[in-house]
C-alpha cells in the first residue's frame, strides 16, 4: 500500500485543472471543431474522403456501402463513435446542407423537412467529382502524410486539390472559446477573385466583392442586406446575412391569390417552417393569414392563402417575415486555422490570398516530384541507350562472366540500378525500334525537367500556370453549368415592416364594462349602454366604466396613485357572467381607487390633475406601459391622489378648473407644460380643500356641463370673461345652474 502512496504527487488543484483543460481546448480547436483554411476540411471529413479513396470509390466506380466506409474510418483512421463519423458522412452527401456536395449518396440520406438518415448498413456512397477535385495529387508529392494513431497506416496532413472548399461549402462548428460560421459562396465567383489576387495581390476587399456578390446558398434565398453591411462582413470576417424565402403571388382568378414560397432560407427544416405558420393560424397570432399547405415533391411549394383579398400580400409577408424562419439571419465568423494550424479570424482577402499561396505550394511540390520521377526514369534510360550501343559486348559480358554486374558497371560507367536493370530486361526488348523510342522518352523526359525546373524557379511561371488551372476548374463550375449557377439573389430589401396591430389581432366590436369594485369583463358588439338588463352586476355593485371599443385597442386604465397602466382589448375576459377581477391582469394596490379607464386611441393627449390642484399634459401613447406593474406618469405630493384624467379634444384651446369650494378658473391650454412624467404646475390656489374637477374645451364653442337628472340635457355658457383669469388664480364662484357635484 505504501508504494502506490509514494507514487502520488502532490500539485495545486487549479494548475492540474488548467493544464489539463488546456490541452483539451487545444484539440477540440485544433483537431475536431474548426476547419484549415488551405482545404476546408476538419479531420472527420478529410479522413471520410481519404477512407473512400483509398476504397477507390471514384465518381465513375460503383457505390460501397456506407457501412464499409464508416467501419474503414473508425477502424484505421478516426477512433470515434460511429454515429458521429456517420452524421458527417450524411451532411458531406446533402444537397441542401453543402453547395457542392462532396459525397455522391445513394438511399435515404435525409431531406430539408429535417428527417433523419437511414442507418449506414442501409445507404451506400461514393466521392462526387467536387470530391476528386478536392482530393487530386495525393499521389504526387504534394502535401505531407503522417502516420495514423496506431502507427499502422498514413494519411494526408491535407487535401490538395484545386478546389476552394472553405468558402465554396462554407462551414460550422462550436469549439472551446471559439466557434466558425462560414455560409457556402459560389466557386465560379471564388475563382474568378482568386484569379484577380493572383494578378494584383494588393487588390482590396471591396475590388473581391466586384466577384464574389455574397453567399450562395444551396437552397437559394434572397440575402437582402445592403452592399455595405455585406463588405463590412466580409472586410472584417464577422458579420451576418438577413436571408429570406424566395415567394411569389398567384392568382387564382375573381380577384383572389395566394403566395407560393418556392426556396426557404438555409438550414430551415422545411416541417418546422410550415408548423410555425400553422401555429399563428391555430393561435391566432395573425389573423390575416388563413391557410397554410405543404405541396412540395422535389421542389419546393409552400402554399400560403389570405383571410381575405383585401389583405396586401407585402403586409402578410412582412408578418412572416418577423414571426417565422421565412427569414433568419445567417452567421459569418471566419474563423479557421491558418496555414501555421492557428485559429483566427480572417477577412475575404487573406482567405484567398492564404489559400492561394497554398495551392502554389501545392503546384511546386507537384513539380519536385515530378522532376524526381524523372531524374529516376532518365537514369534508367540512359542505362537502356548505353546498353543498345554495346548490345554484342553486352551480350558477351553476361554469357562469360559469372557476376556480369561489376564488370558492365566497371566497363560502361554504369550505375548499380542501370546495371540492375539492364540485367532485368527481356530479350523481346532488344529490338532496333526499341532503341529509337527510348531516345524520343529521353528527348521528352529532358524537356519535361527543363520546364518543371523554370516553373520551380520562376513565381511568374508559377502564377501564370494556377491562373490556367484555376480556369478549366471554372469550366466545371462556371454560371452556364446545372451546379455552378447561382442560387441566391442578392437583392437589398428593407427590414420587415413593424406589423400593424390590426395585423395580429382580429378587428372586432366590444363594450368595455368596468364595476365600481374592480371587476371587469367585454360583451362582444356594441350594446347599448342603457341597456341595464345586459349589464348585470353583483349586489351592491354597479357601473363605474362603460364605453364602446374594439379588440385591437389598448386600454388605459389610471390609478389615484398616478401609475397608469395598459390592458388589451383583445385579452379582456368574455361578456357572460360578472367578468373577472382587474388585478388579475395588473398590479394595482388598494380598493376602489381606479380614476379612468379609456381606449389610448381616444384622444392623443391626456389633461391629469391631482387634488392639490396641480397638473399637466402628457401624450396618451407614453402612458402606454409594457408591463404588470405599469408606468408612474404622475407624482403626488403625501396625502394627494390623482383627481382627473381628461382626453383632450382636437379643437380644444382653453382649460376649465373647479374647486371643491366652487370657484371656477378659465385659461389657455397653452399655459400648461407638456410632460412625461411630474408633478405638473399649480393649475388653481386654495385656502382650504382642493381641486374637484378640471376640464378642457374650445373658447368659441363655449363652455358645457351635464344639467343632472334624466334628462341628458347640457347647458353651454358661452359669456365666460367673469372667469378667464391667469394659471393658478383662486378664481370666481361658479356659474348658477353648475352642477351641485361640482363636475362638468
Amino acid at each position: 500500500m505504501s508504494d502506490e502512496f509514494d507514487a502520488v504527487v502532490e500539485h495545486p488543484f487549479d494548475d492540474a485543472l488548467s493544464q489539463r483543460y488546456l490541452v483539451y481546448a487545444l484539440s477540440t480547436i485544433t483537431a475536431r471543431s474548426l476547419p484549415d483554411l488551405r482545404d476546408g476540411l476538419k479531420p472527420v471529413q478529410r479522413r471520410l474522403l481519404w477512407a473512400m479513396r483509398q476504397l477507390k470509390l471514384e465518381p465513375g466506380s460503383g457505390y460501397k456501402k456506407s457501412a464499409s466506409v464508416v467501419g474503414e474510418v473508425i477502424g484505421k483512421y478516426h477512433p470515434h463513435g460511429d454515429a458521429s463519423i456517420y452524421d458527417a458522412m450524411v451532411r458531406l452527401a446533402q444537397d441542401f446542407s453543402l453547395r457542392y456536395p462532396l459525397v455522391d449518396g445513394q438511399g435515404n440520406f435525409g431531406n430539408i423537412d429535417g428527417d433523419n438518415a437511414a442507418a449506414f448498413r442501409y445507404t451506400e456512397a461514393r466521392l462526387t467529382p467536387a470530391a476528386a477535385d478536392l482530393i487530386a495529387g495525393l499521389d504526387e508529392g504534394t502535401v505531407a502524410f503522417r502516420k495514423t494513431f496506431s502507427g499502422e497506416y498514413e494519411e494526408p496532413e491535407l487535401m490538395p486539390g484545386l478546389f476552394p472548399n472553405l468558402l465554396a461549402n462554407g462551414a460550422s462548428g462550436i469549439a472551446v472559446g471559439m466557434a466558425t460560421a462560414i455560409p457556402p459562396h459560389n466557386a465560379a465567383e471564388l475563382i474568378d477573385a482568386a484569379t484577380h489576387l493572383i494578378d494584383d495581390p494588393r487588390a482590396e476587399d471591396s475590388a473581391l466583392l466586384a466577384f464574389v456578390k455574397g453567399p450562395d446558398f444551396p437552397t437559394g434565398g434572397i440575402v437582402v442586406d445592403s452592399p455595405e453591411i455585406i463588405a463590412q462582413a466580409y472586410a472584417t470576417g464577422r458579420g451576418a446575412f438577413r436571408v429570406r424565402a424566395k415567394w411569389a403571388i398567384e392568382d387564382q382568378g375573381r380577384g383572389t391569390w395566394n403566395i407560393v414560397v418556392s426556396e426557404i432560407p438555409y438550414q430551415v427544416p422545411k416541417s418546422k417552417l410550415i408548423e410555425q405558420i400553422a401555429a399563428l393560424i391555430s393561435e391566432k397570432k395573425l389573423p390575416i393569414l388563413a391557410d397554410v399547405r405543404d405541396e412540395s415533391d422535389a421542389e419546393i411549394r409552400i402554399v400560403i392563402e389570405p383571410r381575405s383579398r383585401t389583405v396586401e400580400p407585402a403586409l402578410l409577408m412582412d408578418s412572416l417575415f418577423r414571426l417565422t424562419d421565412l427569414e433568419v439571419r445567417a452567421s459569418l465568423n471566419l474563423n479557421v486555422l491558418d496555414s501555421s494550424r492557428t485559429p483566427r479570424v480572417m477577412s475575404l482577402k487573406e482567405v484567398l490570398t492564404d489559400w492561394v499561396a497554398f495551392q502554389i505550394e501545392v503546384l511546386v511540390n507537384r513539380a519536385r516530384h515530378r522532376i524526381g520521377k524523372i531524374d529516376d526514369r532518365l537514369e534508367l534510360v540512359e542505362g537502356y541507350i548505353v546498353a543498345f550501343l554495346n548490345l554484342d559486348r553486352v551480350i558477351e559480358i553476361i554469357r562469360t562472366e559469372d557476376e556480369p554486374k561489376p564488370v558492365m558497371i566497371a566497363e560502361f560507367a554504369l550505375t548499380d540500378r542501370q546495371a540492375e536493370a539492364i540485367l532485368n530486361m527481356r530479350l523481346r526488348s532488344l529490338r532496333r525500334l526499341e532503341e529509337m523510342e527510348l531516345r524520343r522518352e529521353r528527348d521528352a523526359l529532358i524537356a519535361e525537367r527543363e520546364e518543371l525546373q523554370t516553373l520551380v524557379d520562376s513565381p511568374a511561371r508559377q502564377r501564370t500556370r494556377l491562373k490556367k488551372d484555376l480556369a478549366d476548374l471554372r469550366k466545371r463550375y462556371g454560371p452556364d453549368t446545372a451546379l455552378g449557377r447561382r442560387r441566391t439573389l442578392i437583392e437589398e430589401a428593407a427590414p420587415a415592416r413593424e406589423i400593424p396591430l390590426e395585423a395580429m389581432i382580429e378587428r372586432e366590436p366590444i363594450t368595455v364594462i368596468l364595476s365600481k369594485r374592480g371587476w371587469i369583463r367585454a360583451m362582444k358588439g356594441h350594446v347599448e349602454l342603457t341597456n341595464a338588463e345586459a349589464l348585470k352586476f353583483k349586489e351592491g355593485d354597479g357601473p363605474a366604466f362603460l364605453f364602446h371599443a374594439q379588440t385591437t385597442d389598448k386600454l388605459l386604465l389610471a390609478a389615484s396613485d398616478g401609475r397608469f397602466y395598459t390592458l388589451a382589448g383583445d385579452k379582456l375576459p368574455g361578456g357572460r357572467g360578472f367578468g373577472e377581477p382587474v388585478k388579475l391582469m395588473v398590479d394595482i394596490e388598494g380598493e376602489g381607487n381606479i380614476v379612468a379607464l379609456f381606449p389610448a386611441t381616444r384622444a392623443e393627449k391626456l389633461l391629469l390633475a391631482s387634488t392639490d390642484g396641480r397638473g399637466f399634459v402628457t401624450a396618451a401613447a407614453g402612458a402606454i406601459a409594457e408591463t404588470r406593474k405599469g408606468k408612474q406618469v404622475v407624482n403626488l405630493k403625501p396625502g394627494q391622489r390623482l383627481a382627473v384624467v381628461h382626453p383632450i379634444g382636437p379643437g380644444d384651446d382653453y382649460v376649465a378648473v373647479v374647486g371643491e369650494n366652487r370657484k371656477l378658473v378659465v385659461y389657455p391650454l397653452a399655459d400648461l407644460p407638456e410632460m412625461g412624467r411630474g408633478q405638473g404646475v399649480q393649475l388653481q390656489r386654495y385656502r382650504d380643500g382642493g381641486l374637484s374637477d378640471a376640464t378642457t374645451f374650445t373658447l368659441a364653442d363655449g363652455l358645457s356641463w351635464a344639467m343632472g337628472g334624466e334628462s341628458g340635457r347640457t347647458r353651454t355658457e358661452t359669456e365666460i370673461a367673469n372667469w378667464r383669469t391667469a394659471r393658478g388664480a383662486a378664481g370666481r364662484a361658479a356659474p348658477t345652474g353648475f352642477p351641485r357635484d361640482n363636475r362638468f
